[in-house]
């Protein structure tokens, strides 16, 4: 089992383990949201994780057309997990969230159109988008 929490620990994640998906998504969305150029997610089965707390929730439009759920603490204000319309079945998890060193790398890097042009996301077989959903053109 691993754990994900938000900073001050009143929200928190058991998970069934290391994810087999992890995104690294470069939209302006997810810049604001996490301060940095890009956010990482580790995405997870809904009927697997356990939440225990109680989060807050904001909802935005994502750029696929659907609304994108937010969860973060009240008290500290860590998003620590998020679900979109377009993958119900799946829980987004801030792999920041889950503080493990040793996790799993990501296997894809999404909207890398708005990518920082010094940030490269490196490692054998990494699926590179432009959008989220269109491969990355080649030149």
């Amino acid at each position: 089992m691993t754990d994900a929490r938000c900073s001050c620990g009143a929200i928190a994640l058991s998970l069934p383990g290391p994810s087999s998906l992890v995104v690294a998504c470069h939209c302006t969305d997810c810049q604001r949201r996490t301060g940095a150029p890009f956010g990482v997610g580790a995405f997870y089965p809904v009927e697997e994780v356990k939440i225990s707390g109680a989060p807050r929730e904001y909802v935005r439009a994502a750029e696929s057309g659907g609304k994108v759920r937010f969860h973060f603490c009240a008290d500290c204000a860590s998003t620590v997990y998020w679900s979109a319309d377009n993958l119900p079945a799946m829980i987004g998890v801030a792999v920041g969230a889950i503080a493990d060193p040793n996790g799993p790398a990501p296997i894809k890097s999404i909207f890398e159109r708005s990518k920082h042009p010094w940030v490269e996301i490196v490692g054998a077989g990494i699926e590179h988008l432009e959008h989220g959903g269109a491969r990355k053109s080649s030149s």
